[in-house]
């Protein structure tokens, strides 16, 4: 009876469950970036102000934890040290630490990365999604969100919606946008904010200003040879649109 005894307790070990209040399972994302963008700032200067990490997908009962940024992800395995406190140990090269304070989930800052801070979504990853989708959907939503009206430029007049899930109507020859949130499409602006704009399958990169309630799109111009990387400069405007 004694391995049986033995074996009842750790079945009954492990049905124990983390309090609510300390589990900080789910997605969290970096809403100060959020609220700095919709302001009407710059979209480069909000991120680069508030960190480069945009999202947290965490699992407590299978010990994962996935971050990501404008580019990449990583993935590493989490460890709790307190109540309010957890490590990420990404196979022994890196590590993050989490502290839960309230509604805040922050990632302590380390040599050459500033702390951030994040805030719990309230919606759920879907199936087969792309990592950092409940963040970039959300930043659409607040930056780009609601009607714009083209007051300079083709189409003048027309109004123009913006989706959370990257769709838009009403601007010519556009069905669908990605905003540029790091890596080689923000590197090839060369500080400039840039954005994907696209109709079926035909589409490229262009130059966006945002000041206030207006947004203003211009033609990115290729400055590099077919053999370099891009290097895209400031060309004609092609929209002004102003938010209604």
């Amino acid at each position: 009876m004694r391995p049986l005894l033995i074996l009842g307790l750790l079945l009954l070990g492990g049905c124990t469950s983390m309090p609510a209040e300390t589990d900080i399972s789910g997605i969290w994302i970096n809403q100060a970036a959020i609220d700095a963008a919709a302001q009407g700032q710059s979209l480069h200067e909000s991120l680069n102000t508030h960190g480069r990490n945009l999202e947290w997908d965490i699992n407590t009962h299978t010990g994962k934890a996935q971050v990501s940024s404008g580019f990449e992800m990583g993935e590493g395995q989490l460890l709790q040290k307190s109540p309010n406190a957890w490590t990420v140990d990404y196979n022994g090269y890196d590590t993050d630490e989490l502290r839960l304070d309230g509604k805040r989930l922050t990632q302590l800052g380390k040599k050459y990365v500033p702390q951030q801070v994040f805030s719990r979504s309230s919606k759920t990853a879907e199936t087969n999604t792309r990592w950092g989708d409940t963040f970039r959907n959300a930043l659409n939503a607040a930056y780009m969100g609601g009607q714009w009206k083209i007051i300079g430029g083709d189409g003048t007049g027309h109004i123009v919606v913006f989706t959370a899930d990257g769709q838009v109507s009403g601007l010519p020859r556009t069905d669908r946008y990605e905003l540029c949130l790091d890596g080689d499409c923000a590197s090839q602006g060369a500080g400039n904010d840039t954005l994907y704009l696209g109709m079926g399958e035909l589409g490229g990169s262009w130059i966006f200003v945002r000041k206030g309630k207006q947004l203003e799109i211009f033609q990115a111009i290729n400055q590099s040879r077919p053999d370099e990387i891009p290097h895209l400069a400031l060309g004609p405007r092609q929209w002004l649109l102003e938010k209604q």
